[in-house]
């Protein structure tokens, strides 16, 4: 089991294997765009459904789009910081 361990840590620590972990980084992008565009489908439902509820829907639809946004974001900089360093 060390052996193994040994090799995963050895084989991350090359230029291949940051390479396959930036990858694997910027696929963060295609879950929150997904995401996304089920949140907002389900607000234009919502507002379809009920239109005085607009301004309390558009409200959490933004704020969810924001933190779906930031785990993109974070993504793409983890995959920067894995290419470059």
């Amino acid at each position: 089991m060390e052996f193994l361990v040994t090799m995963i840590v050895n084989f991350l620590a090359t230029d291949m294997g940051a390479a396959i972990g930036a990858g694997l980084a910027a696929l963060t992008g295609l879950g929150a765009g997904i995401g996304m565009g089920i949140a907002t489908g389900k607000a234009v439902e919502a507002t379809a459904r009920q239109p005085e509820a607009v301004g309390k829907i558009r409200t959490m639809l933004l704020l969810g789009l924001a933190f779906a946004e930031t785990t993109a974001i974070y993504g793409l900089l983890i995959s920067i910081l894995l290419i470059f360093m």
